[in-house]
């Protein structure tokens, strides 16, 4: 039998066999995460069976599972764009009451991230580089880039990364579901897509804005630029009158897809200790940002004039997209949840970058 010769893809060699599989790995647990009816299960179900192939070292046609890491880049501006087509002047003024949550960020991302650093530090034995970058609330990406660069333990820190973002849109729609008597999110069948349908001009706009964004984003060095340059770039589309329209939902669950292949692969190599290491560390990180969550929407709902559902959900530290669905389901304002997770990733990435000095010392 003769072998596929390796395709080249984004800088690197990969067997189109293994691709090909895990890409339909990927797809098959989208879909029964999907009819299960989990929380974002485009990106659950990628994640949990990739990861678990990766995990055990399943072998395709004598290749591990494997996906072009880079794709991503190419798909998370979606998602920025996505968020930002839900700006309308209507946010401008609520911004005036808003900024005691926005000003308690400054608090909550120092709080979160110190904390999770003892805990990872005294509790795991974690080096200081792992524990630093394992310990930033947002920016996920940025994490694992500024990680890798900085001598972190890679393995751990994506699986803490990671375990941190699934834990979190597993907790806390669970939570609300139990306050609220049913389903929210995404396994309440709401979509993250908004506006009026989409056109050829439209697309020729939004693809503008995500391009652009993220190119801007990268040159005046913007935290997180991959999602928060579009967020900004579409959000001053949309409130400039030029597009009222939104990607379609088929699109944000492709990137979903996508970015769920790339973390799913990540977890070759890893053993049962760290593991198991990486699940306890994270159910005392999460119950500590949870937690203080939760204190910080009893002390600020008042002030804001927001419910306490939607201040916990503007600082949870899980993802943009999905805290932003149980919004919707919850009839809480979307864009006030997604502007203080957008706002949570730049402070959470900047926080990070000014505590790096500190590591080698």
């Amino acid at each position: 039998m003769i072998h596929p010769r390796p395709i080249h893809l984004l800088g690197k060699d990969y067997d189109p066999i293994a691709l090909a599989a895990t890409t339909l790995i990927g797809l098959a647990g989208a879909l029964l995460a999907l009819w299960i009816g989990t929380p974002l299960p485009w990106l659950f179900g990628p994640v949990v069976v990739v990861g678990l192939a990766a995990f055990f070292g399943l072998k395709i046609d004598g290749e591990p599972v494997q996906f072009p890491v880079r794709a991503r880049y190419f798909f998370v501006p979606i998602i920025g764009v996505a968020i930002g087509a839900s700006m309308t002047p209507d946010v401008l003024r609520d911004l005036s009451r808003w900024w005691p949550s926005l000003a308690a960020l400054l608090v909550f991302v120092p709080l979160a991230h110190i904390g999770g650093y003892v805990i990872f530090r005294r509790v795991g034995g974690l080096d200081r580089q792992t524990a630093w970058f394992s310990s930033m609330p947002g920016g996920l990406i940025e994490a694992l880039a500024m990680g890798e660069q900085h001598g972190a333990d890679m393995r751990m820190l994506n699986l803490l990364q990671f375990l941190r973002l699934i834990v979190c849109i597993l907790i806390v729609p669970t939570a609300f579901m139990l306050l609220k008597g049913g389903a929210v999110g995404s396994a309440s069948g709401v979509r993250l897509e908004a506006g009026a349908p989409l056109t050829i001009a439209d697309a020729f706009i939004l693809i503008g804005a995500g391009v652009s964004g993220l190119l801007l984003g990268r040159k005046i060095g913007l935290p997180a630029a991959l999602i928060t340059g579009p967020i900004l770039m579409s959000g001053a589309a949309h409130l400039a009158g030029l597009t009222a329209a939104a990607p379609p939902a088929w699109m944000v669950s492709m990137t979903q897809l996508v970015v769920g292949l790339t973390l799913g692969i990540r977890f070759a190599g890893l053993d049962r200790r760290e593991v198991g290491l990486g699940v306890m560390l994270t159910a005392m990180t999460v119950t500590l940002t949870l937690g203080l969550a939760v204190l910080f929407g009893i002390i600020l709902s008042g002030l804001v004039a927001e419910r306490i559902e939607a201040v916990v959900l503007a600082f949870a530290p899980g993802g943009v997209v999905e805290m932003s669905l149980i919004a919707i389901s919850l009839e809480i304002s979307v864009i006030y949840v997604a502007l203080h997770h957008v706002a949570r990733i730049l402070l959470a990435v900047t926080f990070g970058k000014m505590g790096v000095a500190r590591l080698s010392e």
